[in-house]
């Protein structure tokens, strides 16, 4: 890929994500100037209904008040902030809050890896979109020139696994199954050891949404993980939780879920293009101190970008 295609594509998934962000940007610019209309300074009034705003848009109640707390530092220090800065400094303080330095990811898919093969974990309940992510993501690796094959390990639902195998075909990667009811642990590790044999770069395995209970579910995620680490010491490189931002303050609970059960160091956020709760990435960042890795914004396999949290806030606060 040329340096003109990929800065034209960067464009075109800026465009994509200005436009996916549109229903939360409405959502909060419209409550957060309400609550400003007529002031010229921040005062308590203002702080208050900067609260509220934050919490409607599912901020979630811990992180609204961080940022609420940082901003009352700031008028004790500097005495005056007037409304029209208020944005700038919400903007600021955002975009610090979907930060996690020193996460180790890449940035873009065409990136070289930092191991080979770079194995993906992906977990998250039925129903967030797991199986279509992990299709955006063999299909934007594969687009960017990295060898993907898939791993079903979800063996609790058949439909998982068909549907699964039905992205494998559509994206044109290898898939590595064994059918409804058969050992996940035993799928991952066949899946790894036939990526090692066929030099594959990228190894994305799906797992179950749920299992008949919370510990049955914790209990087959580390045996996953210990299988795999016989392998790959160091595998999985990536635990990815897909999480459905349309459900808002539901994911927040999903996420406490999963990072209980597993330790979880990336995050998928769907279907941000069809909802005004993308807020709730913010509170999720921020409350489990995991980074954003990918967004979907989209039907579209070429729909799931990898997080940028100045692009994010830009398009939050575009005029």
């Amino acid at each position: 890929m040329g340096w003109f295609s990929f800065g034209k594509d960067k464009t075109k998934e800026k465009e994509t994500l200005d436009k996916g962000l549109v229903k939360t940007k409405e959502n909060l610019l419209t409550r957060l100037t309400k609550a400003i209309a007529g002031r010229t300074t921040i005062d308590d009034s203002v702080l208050d209904d900067l609260e509220e705003t934050l919490i409607s848009s599912d901020v979630g109640v811990e992180t609204t008040l961080k940022i609420i707390d940082q901003l009352q530092q700031r008028i004790k220090r500097d005495r005056y902030i007037s409304t029209t800065e208020l944005n700038s400094i919400l903007r600021a303080e955002i975009a610090t809050l979907l930060k996690h330095e020193g996460s180790g990811f890449t940035k873009d898919f065409e990136e070289a890896l930092p191991k080979k093969p770079y194995v993906i974990l992906v977990v998250g309940v039925n129903g967030v979109g797991k199986t279509t992510t992990i299709g955006k993501l063999a299909y934007r690796y594969k687009q960017a020139g990295k060898k993907v094959m898939l791993g079903a390990s979800d063996t609790f639902r058949a439909a998982a696994v068909e549907q699964l195998t039905i992205w494998s075909e559509r994206v044109g990667v290898p898939i590595v199954q064994q059918g409804m009811n058969a050992d996940p642990a035993s799928v991952a590790y066949d899946t790894l050891q036939s990526a090692l044999s066929k030099d594959i770069d990228v190894v994305i395995i799906d797992t179950a949404g749920r299992l008949h209970n919370k510990v049955g579910l914790m209990n087959e995620l580390t045996k996953i993980r210990k299988v795999m680490q016989k392998l790959i010491p160091d595998a999985p490189h990536e635990v990815l939780l897909v999480l459905d931002a349309s459900t808002g303050q539901n994911a927040v609970e999903q996420a406490r879920q999963f990072t209980s059960a597993t330790d979880v160091n990336a995050l998928a956020l769907t279907k941000l293009d069809g909802t005004a709760k993308g807020g709730v990435a913010i509170g999720i960042c921020d409350q489990f101190k995991i980074p954003v890795r990918y967004i979907g914004l989209g039907e579209q396999m070429t729909d799931l970008q990898v997080f940028d949290a100045d692009e994010f806030v830009d398009s939050l606060f575009k005029s």
